[in-house]
């Protein structure tokens, strides 16, 4: 259990530096993928709904202190995917790569547009067909392809680390 919170953490962030040198250098149509909520979705859809909450707030709080104006919204954003995805483990195939990538996509949309609203809408800014078709759409596009490859890494490591803690 610790070795399982302890990788957590550390699985955390190292994804964090990746998303914020690597990733941003790799940007596709001036986009990034959301490497922090393809975590929160995977860790979320393999371990339930408290470890969604909990890898939201930590993704949303390490988001809001490197990029956030307001402290707290990229964690109110992450902890409420994580919590929504992590009734999706109920249906937890290990072999299954179609359901992450489609809760990926749908999670980060449904981010896109919140993210929308309380950053530019609240502003004034109500151009929201530029916003989806150059920000969105491309994000989501590229955040699925990245969490294919991410999702297969992190089922990897929980099925090792389920697998140690059974011969414990």
């Amino acid at each position: 259990m610790i070795k399982r919170r302890i990788s957590t953490i550390i699985i955390i962030i190292l994804a964090f530096l990746l998303w914020t040198t690597l990733f941003q250098s790799l940007k596709l149509a001036n986009v990034a993928p959301n490497i922090m909520l393809v975590l929160v979705v995977c860790f979320a859809y393999m371990r339930g709904r408290m470890s969604g909450l909990l890898t939201g707030f930590l993704c949303g709080i390490l988001s809001d202190m490197m990029y956030g104006t307001v402290i707290g919204l990229y964690a109110f954003g992450l902890m409420t995917i994580g919590f929504l995805c992590g009734y999706c483990q109920k249906v937890y195939f290990t072999d299954n790569y179609i359901l992450p990538c489609v809760l990926v996509g749908i999670s980060d949309f449904a981010y896109g547009i919140f993210y929308y609203v309380t950053e530019f809408l609240v502003r004034g800014r109500l151009d929201f067909g530029f916003y989806l078709s150059t920000v969105i759409l491309p994000e989501v596009i590229y955040t699925i392809l990245v969490a294919a490859v991410l999702f297969r890494l992190l089922n990897s490591l929980e099925k090792y680390l389920t697998e140690k803690r059974k011969e414990a």
